[in-house]
């Protein structure tokens, strides 16, 4: 906060115009900007993106680019276009964090937004990072909190002027940082948008910690690619036509019924099938995850639903290994399911975005887009149903939560995106298709919050080398059906039913 008020004092006395992009350098208080870069028009700018999974598109519109860090060890970058439209977007960043969200700067400044990003307190290069508490809470909320305070200040000087309307856009690990804006930083955006947000995230690491050490465990029954691929050709034949198509997309899994059993190899079947020890692991990981004693711990995964094969990834290891044990050489097959997620909750109990909590977002007006894939494997749909259920149960029911939060399931996506529905629809790294808030998810939300207008359905698009389509995705609880030739958004009784929702009106 000393930071933001220094940097506000500053703006009265030494403003900067557009032009004067190396006057941002300097220091206010915990905010250091070491560089400040105006970058020319047509220029097909690119930064350097070799560290980050989030490449940038060459941009060619003016902007002042600034790098800087908060407490030292919180880094930023922020770009200020010279043709603004008022709004500061920030774009979140997933996995164990570490690097910069340069897709979502990149696509979005060309559009007039400030857009700002942050490594969420540690460089990617730092293997064992979670061993530093500072860096765990920030990695868990204050350093998006506080790039989106230092963001506005300098954009205040920079502009002359205030930032009018503010966004954030992430999905996955950036899914989860929009919810926590909601929830414990309520001030810093007028909209959000929570991709595939994992709402608690410890226990889905728990689930596929578990899923990886059995695989070690038992390698005659590990599942490869193929064999989940053969899970999930198969369930979808079978519940494919369910929205009136036959699509090779399963609308609603809640309407799906499958029988596992059926991949069984026959004696002599070599091929197409799943062996006795394979079926049986595919069983117990689609099945309710349950702690030692027994007692299920979630509800399991939707039909056709695949998982990530091989061993535990680098985040799940640092989340025990670093954080919860502080021990780099932690022995993962020593993992217990309710132990150590009950260290991983104490060690960082913000962690998870799943409260309900959000009666000062709401009572000022801002809103809430989430979206989920159905058939993520990485941060699965049902702990974002419940949590979508959670909310309505403690604001007001569901059609009272929907004036401030809306959710936006999509067939046939996995994690982000990818899979075989539609995963083009204008939220964090989607390509752009227009500012049509009817095709574009942030301009939906910004049309919602500006005008008061909410999003009922987005036409999005799949693109492959075989070609392209579209579909709507519908805010819940209605589902796409293809009704006379056109696609419609209808009300999902399924959706409602849902035993771990229990949604009320």
């Amino acid at each position: 906060m000393a930071a933001l008020l220094s940097l506000l004092a500053a703006a009265t006395v030494a403003t900067a115009s557009p032009a004067d992009c190396s006057a941002l350098i300097g220091a206010a208080g915990d905010v250091v900007v070491d560089k400040a870069t105006a970058v020319p028009a047509n220029a097909a700018f690119k930064p350097d993106d070799s560290r980050t999974f989030y490449k940038s598109v060459p941009v060619s519109s003016a902007f002042c680019r600034v790098e800087g860090r908060i407490e030292g060890n919180i880094g930023f970058e922020l770009w200020l276009p010279l043709a603004w439209n008022g709004r500061l977007l920030g774009a979140g960043v997933g996995g164990d964090a570490g690097v910069f969200n340069y897709i979502d700067m990149s696509l979005r400044v060309g559009q007039g937004f400030a857009t700002v990003t942050t490594d969420a307190g540690h460089k990617a290069s730092d293997a064992h990072w979670m061993r530093n508490a500072k860096a765990r809470t920030d990695y868990e909320h204050r350093a998006v909190h506080l790039t989106a305070q230092g963001a506005k200040a300098i954009a205040a000087r920079f502009y002359a002027r205030p930032v009018d309307r503010s966004y954030f856009t992430g999905c996955s690990g950036g899914g989860r940082q929009a919810l926590k804006e909601m929830q414990v930083h309520p001030q810093d955006y007028d909209g959000v948008i929570a991709g595939a947000p994992g709402p608690n995230m410890p226990l889905q690491s728990v689930r596929m910690m578990w899923s990886a050490l059995e695989a070690q465990r038992k390698p005659q029954a590990a599942l490869s690619d193929a064999d989940w691929s053969l899970y999930e050709s198969r369930v979808t034949s079978a519940c494919d036509g369910v929205d009136g198509k036959a699509d090779g997309i399963i609308t609603d899994p809640l309407q799906c019924k499958f029988r596992t059993a059926t991949l069984l190899c026959k004696p002599g079947q070599g091929e197409g099938c799943l062996t006795a020890p394979k079926l049986a692991m595919l069983n117990s990981i689609i099945a309710p995850l349950r702690d030692e004693r027994g007692k299920a711990m979630d509800r399991g995964l939707f039909p056709a639903v695949r998982t990530r094969p091989g061993p535990p990834s680098p985040l799940l290891r640092a989340m025990w290994a670093d954080a919860a044990h502080d021990d780099p050489e932690w022995d993962e097959l020593t993992f217990s399911r309710t132990s150590d997620l009950a260290l991983i909750n104490k060690v960082m109990p913000q962690l998870r975005g799943d409260s309900t909590s959000i009666a000062p977002f709401i009572a000022d007006g801002r809103r809430a887009i989430l979206y989920q894939g159905w058939q993520d494997p990485s941060t699965n749909a049902g702990p974002t149903l419940e949590y979508y259920g959670a909310l309505a149960r403690d604001n007001g029911g569901l059609g009272r939560l929907a004036q401030n939060v809306r959710l936006f399931m999509v067939p046939g996506m996995y994690h982000c995106r990818g899979g075989p529905g539609v995963d083009s629809f204008g939220a964090s790294g989607h390509a752009l298709v227009s500012e049509d808030a009817s095709k574009d998810m942030l301009w939906a939300l910004i049309r919602w919050v500006e005008q008061g207008i909410a999003p009922e359905r987005i036409e999005a698009s799949k693109v492959t080398d075989a070609g392209s389509f579209t579909r709507p995705i519908c805010a819940f609880p209605k589902s796409a059906r293809l009704r006379g030739g056109e696609w419609t958004c209808e009300h999902d009784v399924a959706l409602l039913r849902w035993p771990s929702a229990k949604f009320t009106k």
